[in-house]
């Protein structure tokens, strides 16, 4: 910076800005000094009048200016000094060097500035007699004179007026000395020269007829030190005994009685006044003697005195000689004996004029005319005319009195966000108290503020409920609470609490709200204690002054308390500023309430089950916090409307901005103009009608969906409805980010509140917005429930969920459930084109185009070519340069590719170097600095929790095109790279998580469809762009090496580099980010997957290129140990998915199986092995001991982990066949057809099973291959025969329960049967099998009597039950999951078999649900159930043996639909009211306890517990039941329980 290297009067303007920058005075007022042209002579003379009348810079920054200059301007005169110094030093040493010219020798001197450090404590900066020095000091006034003011304090380094003569007589003249020395001198001594200075003074006052103060403590012009005259430095008093003792020596020092008497009269006793350091311990006091010469006492007298001194060497206190003394200006004189006379004749003419003085004074001062309510209104609405919502207010507060108590209504319609109540009986009796009867409250202590958990902004606000409910905290404890949370002294106050208080006030306005968007409002209502000032002192400090700190006191005397403390931290003058001081609480009360739009105390109204309407109290409200609850008389409260609101409301709408409530009430009222209903309005509202209509209800919980393009006015119709039915339903709003428990207690809450009977109340209408399909699942879950266990009647409908939800394809949506869909598209009918025109010409005339032009967009059907003539003409002439357009640009990037996103306008403000504004003015003032451009396609938004003022393009096919054209002139990977590397962005601190969100997401979030995305895509769609669209992956991997820096070396971008480098075949950088993101995360087992990963595509490609030569041992060396090398990432990411505990990560078993197979093929095609004879060699290498002399050497590495291949590959198989058999995992034909063979194991993974299992088994089956056409040493050589069977089984399908289940799906179910009787047939007859073969003949058995009843190789159910011992152990059994799936099927009973009780068949059964339980609870973790649902196989049918399993794929089939809307009827029910499949199932009896359900077992003292598989429908009570009964791998499940009203299980 130029300016630190120039002398200060060679500044210009420019260099004044840059200091002015450097020191950090706020924008606006940097720019007026620059644009008055105050270069560096005109800043060494500035005065405070000129900045105030000039620029109209407000008190706090004024004194911030003024010290920093004159802190440079002492640095240059002490750099002065110290350089002259050393010259004279120089000369005497060099004579030569003397010589050279003065004004060379300045001028190198004055280049030396250096700019300011941080400011030092006052008490360690020495400051000289000058007067540009001691403005440096802040001024202070004198304690009022003659008056007991014990909450008076001095501030140690403040400076009072030069000392003083005669004024008027009764305004006291002053006098001033420092009493350093003497302070701490002996008692006699202390006194004679306390004594000697007192009596002196007074005899000088007295004699001229003058009030005056003599203060000690205070420096006096006299002394030669380093600080100014006035200023108040302070003495310690040890015994404050010795001054007041000192006065005594007036019998000595004056000689009459009559003057002794009246001497003690005019001199008042010492008043020893606090001299207050913010950063010091010890005690100082300034002590003052007042001087009051009334005129009744000293009339017609001249007053001399014999003053005592103390002779050093005898010892003792002697006095001088009788002596007149007079005050002569600022000193007080002895009278010589020539003016004696005539200072005698004088004395009629003085008491003539002290009594005239004392008359005067007397008189009834005129009425402060001060216009407090004025005052008031201005500092509270920072200028507005009114109170509104986009400023928060921070309250701080003592006890509050009974009778101010009933003064607070000013306060429950006040955006309050906090309060720090210092009363420790506030909830129990005071302000807490009274305020929770109106608004709900969050209560909480100081330490709650100090974030020691370290939790991110965003959550730390979501932890504690902020913005949804005021916070309040008790800064001193709280008497009502058990806790340990005791009020203590001021002193162990400060000892143990005001470091959590720094802390709170710290977090709140450096990370939670922005300055300018809240007040402080200090309300003092008590006597005011030292906790409270220092409350004052950091918000002070945090908020860099006093601008948006107000205080109220009713009590003067508290106020003066206050001040007098908080002027440590600024001017007295500063502080009555802000200050409204004398005004009765309940003219505060009215006078707020006049500037509030809102009523105080309006009841909210709902209407009930019997058509009235009850009352909604705030209080009530806000504790649903999840719920914007809509009343039926919404907006109502709205006191007053003006054209400002209604152009505002209008505008904010039209522009972009979501429709509010009040814009539906200005159109009922006829305050503007009416909001068009799209006919997708009439088709959501017929569905609506249609339900409220059914009768009997079919669900409880219902569902309809609106899914529109995104601008189309899909939310404004879904808002529309909940408008127009308030009336009739009870209606809210589901807030975003709150956990499905909280939403859903809350609507129940909102459903029964003022209701009588559960079974009889108005339906909820729930809006819930842009939310995945798993959330609304949860939701509708979770509330199914709460009806079930609250006992109301399953045919009651309580809530309709109306979900709402972007897509780039509605009616691709709209397709797939017709009946509770409808699609909001941007195409307009008819009817609707005709209505947007005539809309548009009336807005046109009222509105400027700007105003309306999203609403300009929707009428022209948002048609492309219209939005590539709009922004052609926008961007035409635009400068590409300019910050601006490259805020435009990133804004257009982030909406372009991250959905909802936005940027807070703070963080465009410090982009582009705009000081802090309130709210009041920051929007025009942020607007005024935008381009004529930027001003047309941004839309501010204050839709966010947190109302912090936000900004996005008008339209994402806007923003879309926008970043379309600029990329002409810079690409959109140019664009995302400056954007990575803009630390003004990244470091701004407010809104800062919602921000890096979207950055996050615009570099890492693939699409999904199952995230209601249109599609999938591999990378991020930004990504994709730059590798496929600018076709420059290096550009992309660039983006992603600054993004992983810039995001703190984030592991997540180092796995997208991974994937990135290996998709384009740059395996060396890859392997190198997979190993950066694992040496973060090492037990991660998505990264442990992603360098696998790298492997697997590594060995693909090296494989792709040697199929084009031979393949020998000796070239296939490096191929087969990177394939071995992806195995075994695939293999730890395994070992870590397991103990993984919140989701399930089944990838890296698809990825050693896809390898294993791919390696097999390899391995197959080397030379050695692919004669005729080799298949048969391959398999002897894999499965025994023997290795070929080919391979020996080559592969020397290799061998041991090539002949675990098989087993690895088949114990894989077996794991995913186990998953695959506990969860559903169907996906949409739609979705199936589209996607490469690539991702088959997603969209179809019984397929992708099927298709993986026969290509194993082919490579491990061999018919030639028998164990005595070698001579091998084998260990078990029928094994080898064993495994040829169990491959050929593999290859029909038979080889895990997946894929032989899967052969029921098939259509053709004769077709599905011979396969099943084909692989039946190659078990050898003795059926001597082991486990896993053994499970699969009986799975095979029981799926062939579903798919061929008749057919001649079915075994009886007798038969299978004896086979299936050999599964059952009574300890240590290890047998799989589908072992013991099959007992519960096979040992169920069975009426027409189980004629006797068997207590064997009861144990297996009960021994089989049992492990089948706690196996799924191993399997689930801590996954939501909701998210991994069960698999239902079978179901038990109405016939015997055998025949009584049905599976579900013959239920299937007699559903319709997608496979959308067959979901839907199995989640519904619906499936259970079809005649042809109720005939096929049989209703179990059973019996509901607790909330379970329960059947008996073989033996009828035992019973089975049987898992609801919708528990929503289970009673509480104790009750019988029948329902139809499934087979999962989670036990036996009912399905359709209904209470049966007589039943005897005895019969």
């Amino acid at each position: 910076m130029e300016f630190k290297v120039l002398p200060l009067e060679k500044w210009t303007e420019n260099h004044v800005k840059s200091w002015l920058e450097s020191v950090g005075l706020k924008e606006q007022y940097i720019q007026k000094l620059y644009e008055d042209e105050v270069t560096g002579p005109v800043l060494m003379g500035i005065t405070k009048d000129f900045l105030k009348d000039e620029t109209g810079m407000k008190p706090g920054q004024i004194e911030l200016l003024l010290n920093k200059r004159n802190e440079l301007l002492k640095s240059l005169q002490q750099h002065e000094t110290q350089s002259n110094e050393l010259q004279k030093k120089e000369a005497k040493d060099s004579p030569a060097e003397n010589k050279k010219p003065q004004a060379e020798k300045k001028n190198q001197n004055m280049s030396m500035v250096k700019e300011p450090g941080p400011a030092k404590e006052e008490s360690s900066i020495e400051k000289t007699k000058t007067g540009s020095e001691s403005s440096c000091k802040r001024d202070c006034n004198p304690r009022p004179f003659d008056t007991e003011d014990i909450d008076f304090k001095y501030v140690q380094h403040t400076v009072l007026q030069p000392e003083s003569g005669i004024i008027d007589r009764i305004t006291p003249c002053h006098e001033y000395k420092s009493f350093a020395t003497a302070a701490l001198l002996d008692r006699t001594k202390l006194q004679a020269k306390f004594a000697n200075e007192v009596l002196r003074f007074a005899c000088g006052c007295m004699n001229v007829r003058t009030n005056g103060t003599i203060h000690f403590g205070v420096m006096d012009s006299v002394e030669n030190t380093s600080h100014v005259h006035g200023e108040i430095i302070g003495v310690p008093v040890n015994d404050r005994d010795f001054y007041v003792d000192a006065l005594d020596y007036i019998e000595r020092c004056f000689k009459t009685p009559s003057e002794k008497e009246e001497a003690r009269l005019c001199i008042r006793l010492p008043k020893f006044t606090e001299v207050i350091h913010r950063d010091s311990q010890l005690k100082r006091w300034v002590i003052e003697v007042d001087i009051v010469p009334t005129v009744k006492t000293v009339r017609g007298k001249v007053y001399s005195v014999c003053l005592p001194k103390f002779n050093e060497k005898s010892n003792k206190i002697e006095l001088d000689k009788k002596t007149v003394y007079r005050r002569v200006g600022a000193k007080t004189e002895p009278i010589s004996e020539e003016d004696k006379v005539a200072f005698i004749l004088g004395m009629p003419d003085r008491d003539k004029r002290r009594e005239e003085a004392e008359s005067t004074s007397h008189q009834n001062p005129s009425l402060n005319s001060e216009d407090l309510g004025r005052k008031l209104t201005l500092l509270l609405t920072c200028g507005k005319k009114c109170i509104d919502n986009s400023i928060r207010y921070i309250l701080v507060t003592n006890k509050w009195e009974a009778d101010s108590l009933e003064c607070i209504n000013f306060l429950l319609n006040m955006n309050i966000f906090c309060v720090f109540d210092f009363d420790p009986d506030s909830k129990s009796s005071g302000l807490c108290s009274q305020y929770e009867q109106h608004h709900a409250a969050s209560l909480h202590f100081l330490q709650d503020y100090t974030n020691e958990s370290g939790l991110s902004t965003s959550e730390f606000i979501k932890h504690l409920h902020l913005f949804e409910q005021t916070s309040w905290i008790f800064c001193n404890g709280r008497s009502d609470y058990l806790g340990d949370e005791n009020s203590c002294d001021e002193m162990t106050w400060i000892k143990t609490k005001k470091k959590h208080l720094r802390k709170a006030i710290s977090m709140i306005c450096n990370e939670i709200l922005p300055t300018g968007s809240f007040v402080v409002i200090f309300l003092l209502m008590s006597p005011v204690e030292q906790p409270l000032v220092h409350t004052f002192h950091e918000f002070y400090v945090e908020m860099n002054g006093n601008d948006y700190i107000v205080s109220i006191s009713e009590s003067k005397e508290n106020y003066t308390k206050w001040a007098s403390q908080a002027q440590a931290s600024c001017s007295p003058e500063t502080l009555n500023f802000a200050s409204i001081v004398g005004m009765k609480m309940s003219h505060v009360d009215e006078t707020v309430q006049s500037i509030q739009p809102i009523q105080t105390r309006t009841t909210k109204h709902l209407r009930v089950f019997n058509k009235g309407l009850c009352s909604l109290k705030s209080v009530e409200e806000e504790r649903k916090f999840s719920l914007e609850i809509l009343s039926v008389d919404q907006c109502d409260d709205i006191k007053s409307v003006d054209e400002d609101f209604i152009k505002n409301t209008e505008r904010y709408f039209y522009q972009g901005g979501k429709v509010r409530w009040e814009h539906f009430w200005l159109a009922d009222n006829t305050h503007c103009g009416e909001i068009i209903l799209r006919d997708a309005y009439r088709d959501v509202a017929k569905i609506l009608d249609d339900i409220l209509k059914w009768n009997p209800p079919k669900k409880s919980v219902e569902r309809i969906n609106i899914y529109h393009h995104p601008g189309s006015g899909g939310s404004t119709v879904a808002r529309q409805l909940l408008w127009n039915f308030r009336g009739d339903l009870r209606c809210a709003v589901v807030k975003p980010s709150y956990p499905v428990t909280t939403v859903c207690e809350h609507a129940i809450q909102l459903r029964e509140y003022e209701e009588k009977d559960r079974n009889n109340c108005l339906p909820v209408l729930l809006l819930v917005e842009d939310c995945d399909e798993e959330y609304l699942d949860d939701v509708r879950h979770e509330l199914a429930n709460a009806i079930a266990s609250m006992k109301i009647n399953p045919s009651t409908l309580c809530f309709i969920l109306l979900s709402c939800k972007r897509s780039n394809d509605p009616e691709k949506m709209y397709r797939a459930l017709p009946l509770q869909t409808v699609a909001v598209t941007h195409k307009l009918t008819e009817k609707e084109k005709k209505l947007f025109a005539q809309k548009r010409r009336n807005l046109e005339q009222q509105y400027e185009p700007q105003f309306i032009l999203t609403f300009v967009l929707m009428s022209e059907e948002f048609e492309e070519q219209y939005i590539k003539d709009f922004v052609e003409h926008l961007l035409q002439d635009i400068d590409h340069l300019s910050p601006v357009t490259r805020l435009i640009g990133y804004v257009a990037l982030l909406n372009c590719y991250v959905q909802n996103s936005y940027i807070p306008v703070s963080h465009c403000e410090a982009f582009l170097g705009l000081g802090v504004q309130n709210d009041k003015v920051r929007q025009h003032h942020f607007e005024s600095q935008l381009s004529e451009q930027a001003r047309l396609v941004f839309v501010h938004l204050t839709e966010n929790p947190t109302y912090i003022s936000s900004i996005r393009i008008i339209h994402p096919l806007v923003a879309k095109e926008i970043l379309h054209q600029l990329s002409s002139n810079k690409q959109q990977s140019a664009i995302a790279m400056d954007l990575l590397q803009e630390k003004l962005l990244f470091e701004h601190r407010f809104g800062r998580d919602d921000f890096m969100k979207f950055i996050r997401n615009l570099f890492i979030r693939r699409y999904k469809r199952s995230k209601g995305d249109n599609t999938d895509s591999f990378f991020s769609p930004l990504i994709e762009h730059v590798c496929d669209e600018e076709e420059n992956p290096t550009k992309a991997m660039a983006l992603l090496k600054v993004a992983y820096t810039s995001f703190g070396k984030d592991p997540f971008f180092a796995q997208q580099l991974a994937r990135l480098h290996y998709t384009h075949e740059k395996f060396e950088e890859a392997k190198h980010w997979a190993e950066v993101a694992k040496s973060h995360l090492p037990h991660d087992s998505f990264i442990l997957h992603t360098e696998g990963q790298v492997y697997k595509k590594w060995f693909n490609v090296k494989y792709d290129l040697l199929v084009k030569e031979e393949a020998t041992a000796e070239n296939t060396v490096e191929i087969i140990g990177i394939a071995l090398k992806a195995t075994e990432c695939f293999r730890a990411s395994e070992k870590e998915a397991k103990s993984e505990g919140d989701f399930i990560n089944n990838s890296a078993y698809f990825g050693e199986i896809d390898v294993g197979c791919r390696l097999l093929q390899l391995i197959s095609s080397v030379n050695v092995f692919s004669n005729e004879s080799g298949h048969s060699e391959l398999l002897h290498y894999l499965l025994t001991d023997h290795i070929p002399e080919e391979v020996k050497k080559p592969w020397h590495k290799l061998h041991s982990r090539l002949k675990g291949l098989q087993k690895s590959l088949c114990e894989a198989l077996e794991w995913i066949s186990e998953d695959l058999s506990y969860f559903q995992t169907d996906k949409s034909e739609e979705e199936e057809e589209e996607k490469s063979k690539e991702q088959e194991h997603i969209y179809n993974p019984r397929k992708w099973l099927l298709r993986k299992t026969s290509v194993y088994a082919w490579f491990f089956s061999d018919t030639s291959f028998k164990s005595d056409t070698h001579k091998l040493d084998l260990v078990n050589p029928e094994g080898l025969t064993q495994l040829m069977r169990r491959m050929r089984i593999y290859q029909l399908g038979g080889g895990n329960i997946t894929t032989i289940l899967s052969l029921l799906t098939d259509h053709k179910t004769k077709r599905s049967g011979e396969k099943l009787e084909q692989i039946i047939s190659m078990y050898p007859e003795d059926l001597q099998l082991d486990p896993i073969d053994l499970v699969n003949y009986i799975c095979c058995q029981i799926a062939l009597g579903c798919a061929l009843p008749r057919s001649p190789k079915l075994v009886t159910l007798q038969k299978l039950q004896e086979l299936s011992l050999q599964l059952y152990s009574e300890k240590n059994n290890r047998s799989p999951a589908s072992a013991f799936f099959l007992l519960s099927l096979l040992f169920w009973p069975d009426e027409s078999q189980d004629m006797a009780p068997s207590q064997h068949k009861n144990k297996i059964l009960t021994s089989a649900i049992d492990t089948l339980k706690d196996l799924h609870e191993i399997k689930i973790k801590n996954v939501p159930p909701r998210k991994k649902r069960i698999f239902t196989h079978f179901y038990l049918g109405q016939g015997k043996g055998l025949d009584r399993f049905i599976h579900r794929s013959k239920l299937e089939k007699f559903l319709s639909g997608t496979l959308n809307e067959r979901r839907l009827k199995w989640l519904s029910g619906e499936v259970w009211e079809k005649p042809e499949i109720t005939k096929l199932l049989k209703r179990v009896k059973g019996w509901t306890e607790k909330g379970s359900v329960f059947v008996r077992g073989v033996c009828k003292n035992t019973k089975i517990r049987v898992l609801p598989l919708y528990s929503a429908s289970v009673s509480d009570t104790n009750e019988n039941v029948t329902f139809y009964l499934g087979f999962s791998f989670n036990g036996p499940v009912a399905l359709r329980i209904e209470t049966l009203k007589s039943y005897n299980f005895k019969q």
